[in-house]
C-alpha cells in the first residue's frame, strides 16, 4: 500500500513513546549524546517540571559545542520566559519565534497559520515526530496541576526519513531567518537565506554505534508526512483518506480535535458501512471552546453509520495516531501532529510520520485500546440524539463559527 505524496521506505527503527514520561528521557539521553547539531521545534515549550529538564539538556549540549537551534510557536509558546532567554543566550542556544503575533494578535486571518508540528532531529540521524509538546504530563498552562497525565504520542525514528525531517526543519530555520533580515532591511542576507533555504542537505548512512538501540525498536517501513502552505498542502489529509479506503478490518483513530471534513467523514462512513469496525477516540473533557463544541455536529451522521465514538475522560486527550488493520498483512498506522480538524489540515505546519509494520501497528492498537476499554466513555447514539437543548446550541454556534473563519480565511473544508 503506497500513500499520496509519502516516500515509504524500509530499514526505519522505529520507537512508540507515550506521553512525556517516556518521550523526555529518550529525548534528552539523546540531546546529551549529540555530537554536532540539534534542531528541535515545538508548538508549546513550557518550563515547568519536566520541560525544564529537556530545556536544561539543550542548555548543557550548547554549551559543550554542539549547535542547537529552537524554533517554538508565537501563540503555543509566545514569548519564552526571560529568565530562560538569557540562559540560552549565554549557552549558545539559538532560538527564534515563528509568527509572533502583533498589535491585532489573532485578529488578523494570517496569524492563524502556527506551527503545531514537533520535531526533533539530532545529527541528522535522529529523529523525534509526533503530539507531544514541551509540555510535562501532569501540568497544563490553563488547566494547573492534573491528576493524570494527557494522552499523546511520539516516536523516535532513524533512517531515511530522518533526512527530510533534517531539510524541512532547516529550511524554516532559514526562512524565518530570512524574515528577519527583510524586516533590518538587511536585503543581501535576507536574499542568500531564502535561497539556502531550498537547499538539499546530505545525508550518509546511521552510525550505529552512535545510535539508541534498544529492544524496543521495530524495523520497519515508514516516511514522513508534511502538511504547510506551499508544496504540502494536503498530503496528510490524502494519506488519511486512502488507508480509511483500503481498509478491510477495522480502524481506530484517536484525534484530540476530531472535525472531519466531508471527504474525510464520507470515507469514515462508507467504511462502516461495508463492515470495517470503525472506533474513534476523542476529547472528553472540556478545554477549548471551539474544538470541544465544534466537533459534536458531526458525530450524527457517524454514529448513524455505525461508527464507535468514545470520549477519553481519565485526562486531556492530545493524541494524534490512528492506526488501520493492525493484525492483517496491510497494516498502517500513523503518529504525529496533525488534528483531523480544519486549523490542522488547512492551516498549520504539521508532521506526521506513517509506519507500515505488523509489530509497530499491534503495539499502538494495544495503548489505544487500552484508552478506549479502561479510560473512556462510550457515546451511544441515544445519549447524543437526547443531549441537553443548550448543548446543541453550543455545538451549533461553535460550529457556525468554524466555517465563519474558514470562509475568512478562503478556505473550503
Amino acid at each position: 500500500m503506497r500513500n499520496p505524496g509519502v516516500f515509504m521506505r524500509d530499514g526505519h527503527e522505529i520507537q512508540l513513546l507515550q506521553g512525556s514520561r517516556e518521550y523526555f528521557p529518550v529525548l534528552i539521553d539523546a540531546v546529551d549524546h549529540a555530537r554536532s547539531e540539534i534542531r528541535i521545534e515545538t508548538y508549546i515549550f513550557d518550563f515547568h517540571g519536566a520541560g525544564a529538564q529537556v530545556a536544561e539538556s539543550l542548555e548543557r549540549a550548547a554549551r559543550r559545542g554542539v549547535t542547537v537551534w529552537l524554533v517554538v510557536d508565537g501563540v503555543g509558546t509566545g514569548e519564552l520566559p526571560e529568565s530562560w532567554q538569557k540562559r540560552f543566550d549565554q549557552a549558545g542556544v539559538q532560538w527564534r519565534i515563528y509568527s509572533p503575533l502583533g498589535r491585532l494578535g489573532l485578529l488578523i486571518p494570517s496569524g492563524w497559520r502556527r506551527l503545531h508540528r514537533k520535531l526533533c532531529v539530532i545529527d541528522g540521524r535522529l529523529a523525534f515526530c509526533g503530539g507531544i509538546n514541551i509540555l510535562d504530563d501532569f501540568h497544563d498552562p490553563h488547566h494547573g496541576t492534573l491528576k493524570h497525565p494527557r494522552l499523546d504520542f511520539a516516536v523516535l525514528a532513524s533512517g531515511a526519513l530522518v533526512q527530510q525531517a533534517q531539510e524541512t526543519t532547516a529550511q524554516l530555520w532559514w526562512r524565518i531567518q530570512a524574515v528577519r533580515n527583510v524586516h533590518e532591511h538587511n536585503f543581501p542576507h535576507a536574499f542568500s537565506l531564502f535561497r539556502a533555504a531550498g537547499l538539499h542537505l546530505p545525508w550518509t548512512e546511521p552510525d550505529r554505534d552512535s545510535m539508541l538501540y534498544d529492544s524496543r525498536l521495530i524495523v520497519a517501513k515508514a516516511g514522513l508526512l508534511l502538511r504547510d502552505n506551499v508544496l504540502h498542502r494536503g498530503q496528510i489529509e490524502k494519506a488519511y483518506r486512502k488507508a480509511i479506503g483500503n481498509a478491510r478490518k477495522e480502524i481506530i483513530i484517536a484525534n484530540a480535535y476530531f472535525v472531519p471534513g466531508r471527504k474525510l467523514r464520507q470515507a469514515l462512513i462508507h467504511a462502516a458501512r461495508r463492515g470495517v469496525r470503525v472506533r474513534v477516540l476523542v476529547q472528553g473533557r472540556y478545554e477549548y471552546f471551539m474544538q470541544y463544541y465544534a466537533a459534536r455536529p458531526v458525530y450524527g451522521a457517524l454514529l448513524e453509520a455505525g461508527v464507535e465514538i468514545y470520549e477519553y475522560s481519565a485526562s486531556f486527550l492530545h493524541a494524534k495516531v490512528a492506526v488501520i488493520d493492525a493484525a492483517t498483512h496491510r497494516p498502517w498506522a500513523t503518529v504525529g501532529s496533525s488534528n483531523l480538524d480544519p486549523l490542522s489540515l488547512l492551516l498549520a505546519r504539521e508532521a506526521n510520520v506513517v509506519v507500515e509494520d505488523a509489530p509497530f501497528a499491534a503495539v499502538l492498537r494495544n495503548r489505544l485500546m487500552h484508552a478506549i476499554r479502561h479510560e473512556s466513555r462510550h457515546l451511544a447514539k441515544s445519549h447524543y440524539v437526547n443531549r441537553p437543548l443548550l448543548q446543541r446550541v453550543l455545538d451549533r454556534i461553535a460550529f457556525g463559527l468554524m466555517r465563519l473563519a474558514l470562509f475568512v480565511t478562503g478556505n473550503r473544508y
